[in-house]
This record gives C-alpha cells, structure tokens and sequence, in this order.
C-alpha cells in the first residue's frame, strides 16, 4: 500500500492488502482487479483481508488537513503499487472540490450535509473517485469498460455525473421505472453520449439483481459495477466519518445514518474497523425493517418485493451490503442461485455472526412515512431545517435511539431533490439549487425494458 509523509512531502511505499470474496470460493485479488471486476466469481462482495488501523496521532491530524488531503491518506492505504500516488493524489484532488458542512442542531446532535456535490447527493463522495480511478485504469489497460449499475434514486445521477464523458468508459444505468422522482430521473436521462440510461419495469432489487447475474455471464466483456457491491464504492465512503470527527472535539462519537443498500453504513463501519472511535452506529431505514428485525431475532428475513417509500433510495428489501456486514462480525449470508445466476433463495444465514457485538455496535429502527413526515414538520418548526426524507428518516432514528453520547446525523441529499414530497408537507416548496432548475426543460432520452435477463443481455450485447 501506499502512504504520504507529511514531513518531508515524500510518497512512501508499504505493504499490499489484497481482497476476497464474502462467499469465500474465490481467488484474492488485487484493488485493481477488484474494481474492474466489480464482484467475484462466486457472486460474493470482494472486502480486504485486513483493514489497517490509524493509529490516533494520525486520526489527530485530519483536524488541521482538507477533505481531499484526508481522502488520499486513507485511500492510499488500501491501493497498491499499480496505482501511483502522484495520480491518485490528482484523482482526490479533482473528486472532492466542494464544501462538507457540519452543523450543531442542538446539544448532542449535528447534521452532516453531503448534499453540496455536483448531483446534490451523497453518492457524489464515491461515485467522482470511481470515475477518476476507472478511468485511469482503463487507460492504462488500454480496454473499453462498460459500467452497469442499479439505483433506486441518488446513485444513477452521481454516477452519470461523475462519468460523463469519461475516456474508455460506457455506462448503463437500471433504474425502476416508477420509482424515482423527475428530477432523480432527468440526472441521467439527459446527459446522452456515454451515458446509456434504462428504466426497468419492476423495482430496485430488480435491477440490483439483473446486475449481479450480468457480472458473471462469459459472454459479457469488460463490465464492472459502480454499485456499492464494488469496492470502489465503498472505501471513499469511509472518508468523510474520519472527516466530520476531526472537525469536533471528542473523544467518541456516534452516528445516524440512512440505510437502503447499506453501502453508507459500510463505509462508516470500515473506519471504525480502522480504528475511528465510533460508540455506536444507528441504523436508520425506512419500512423495509430486515435489518432492525435481524438485530432483535438473530433470524435475517428479507422485504421481498422491497415497500415503496417517501425516502425512496432506501426502498430496499435485500441490502446487497449485509453480505460484508456479517462477514466482518464472523457470519455468512449469501444468496442461493441456479447455475444461470438467477437467484433461488434470498439471504441464507449460513453461519451466524457475533449477535452480541452487532447489538453493542448498531442500534437499528424502521421510521414510517408518518414519522418522516412528523419529523420534517418538526425540524423545520423548531430549527428552520428542511431535512430530506432520507435526512429526517436518521434524525428520527437518533431521536429514538435517545443516546448519551453525540451523534452525527447524515443528511444525504439535497430537499431540492424531493420538491413535490416537501410541498406536500410543508406546503412551500424547498429552494432549488441551480444545477438542479436546469434539468426541468432538458429533454430526455432512455430506454425501457422488461423486467427479464434476456433482455437486458441483448441490450449489452448489441452496445457498440
């Protein structure tokens, strides 16, 4: 791995970290191979063998480092020799050029806006590394990549942002069809050129799992995954847990945050694993309660088919993340799948992971459409806050949790996103950032399919 010596400004080379598979029946392979491969073989999720630990005079000095600064001292960790770190350092450096407010709501609470990206989002952080790494190595392999990913919202958008018109790279994008808001749709319908947009006629575990069967078909070449099943995904999402602690005082600190596909929830789970000092993560979802269910009856059911929600990026019934979750506190839980990939059986808890310590470290609760509405009410009564529903969905959970430590609760996206559910509530409207006010003249372009492999294949095949 790499790292870089504040003291003298000299890249210093150290150990690799290579990665395996959860479903364990893989080859290791390298960061470089995880990404480009998107998901092992096996149809497990690629983790590293080892997570290196910060130590806290290091953790100590983020306080006095840029976000970017903090993101390369961290990736770099991860990352082996096939990745200079004079380019690497070029890759943060361009990702992350906006602001990251944290603000103090009230004695315990503070708000962790990632929504200042370019898609307002907080799929921004890992989806413009993706793009400058991808691009790099696609170049460097000489190949043509074809990126698929599925989003049930905010993930379609910052990922078409941040690729557009990226060398070497294609990318296709399964969204549900119904699902999603105008102006979550037109983030990636109205880009053209190597974006290639796909409104699937079911929902996001639909299209997440047509993605992951499309990963192991043979006669698809060079695609890989811009969904948190690819590790890629996940490491940047690590960055701004250590980010907002170093721009506080204390000696542990918990957070709140939104949970869908659990991809944010790793993140944070990863720099605790590094040695961040996290008392405690609430996991907040919405109606799609697997995850607070599991953590009370040690018995992992999934949501299936997914429940529609105001908070509709979090409409996921099955989080593909769990698979890491588990694996990391000693479990295994995988899917069962006929030798075409199609899935038979949905979350089979083959071994059970450590109960006791998933119940120190995660407290979880399922927040109602009722409730995200009450908390939107509130805050903006109380504080003159417009919270997102994904945003009020974790402030709910933290009010429920009632901890003693302070929290840090994630605002995930932009209310500008979600105009007509604020209105509904609140009866104005939210102001619209710029970037968005543009999207509502452009004219769309995207296709439609069924919900069927055949026919997403087809569609990849003929891609020139």
């Amino acid at each position: 791995m790499l790292t870089f010596s504040d003291v003298k400004g000299k890249f210093i080379k150290m150990g690799k970290i290579l990665y395996r598979s959860t479903n364990r029946k893989s080859d290791l392979v390298t960061f470089k191979e995880a990404v480009l491969k998107g998901q092992p073989s096996d149809y497990g999720l690629f983790i590293p063998i080892e997570i290196p630990l910060i130590k806290k005079d290091e953790i100590d000095s983020f306080k006095n480092k840029q976000y970017y600064e903090i993101a390369f001292d961290l990736l770099s960790k991860f990352l082996e020799d096939d990745t200079p770190p004079e380019n690497l350092f070029e890759i943060v450096k361009n990702a992350y050029n906006f602001e990251i407010p944290l603000k103090n709501i009230d004695e315990n609470l503070y708000i962790l806006y990632l929504d200042r990206g370019p898609t307002f989002s907080f799929k921004d952080f890992a989806a413009r590394f993706m793009a400058g790494i991808m691009e790099y190595y696609a170049k460097q392999d000489n190949i043509n990549l074809t990126v698929l990913v599925a989003t049930s919202g905010d993930t379609g958008g910052a990922i078409a942002n941040a690729f557009y018109e990226k060398d070497n790279v294609k990318v296709v994008i399964l969204f549900p069809k119904d699902e999603i808001t105008e102006i979550q749709r037109k983030q990636m319908t109205t880009l053209g050129k190597n974006i290639i947009p796909i409104a699937l006629k079911g929902k996001f575990d639909d299209c997440q799992h047509l993605v992951k069967i499309a990963f192991n078909d043979p006669d698809l070449k060079n695609l890989t995954s811009a969904n948190s099943i690819n590790i890629a995904r996940l490491l940047p999402q690590s960055i701004y847990y250590f980010y907002s602690f170093s721009r506080l005082n204390y000696e542990k600190i918990c957070f709140s945050v939104p949970s869908g596909n659990f991809g944010n929830l790793m993140g944070g789970v990863i720099a605790k694993k590094m040695g961040l000092p996290v008392e405690k993560f609430i996991v907040a979802v919405n109606e799609n309660d697997e995850f607070p269910n599991f953590l009370k009856t040690g018995v992992y059911k999934p949501v299936i088919p997914s429940k529609k929600c105001i908070s509709n990026a979090m409409n996921v019934g099955h989080p593909s993340n769990l698979a890491r979750l588990i694996d990391l506190y000693g479990g295994w839980i995988y899917d069962e799948r006929k030798e075409d990939g199609k899935v038979i059986k949905f979350g089979i808890l083959k071994e059970k992971p450590d109960m006791e310590k998933l119940k120190n470290d995660f407290v979880s609760f399922s927040i109602t459409d009722e409730e995200v509405v009450k908390t939107i009410k509130e805050y903006y009564k109380k504080y003159k806050i417009i919270l997102d529903p994904h945003g009020a969905v974790g402030i709910c959970a933290y009010e429920k949790a009632n901890l003693s430590y302070p929290v840090i609760s994630i605002e995930t996206a932009h209310p500008g996103k979600f105009s007509e559910v604020i209105k509904n509530i609140l009866g104005f409207e939210p102001e619209i950032p710029e970037g968005l006010k543009n999207l509502i003249l452009k004219q769309e372009n995207y296709n439609i399919l069924e919900n069927n492999y055949k026919e997403l294949k087809e569609f990849l095949m003929e891609l020139k």
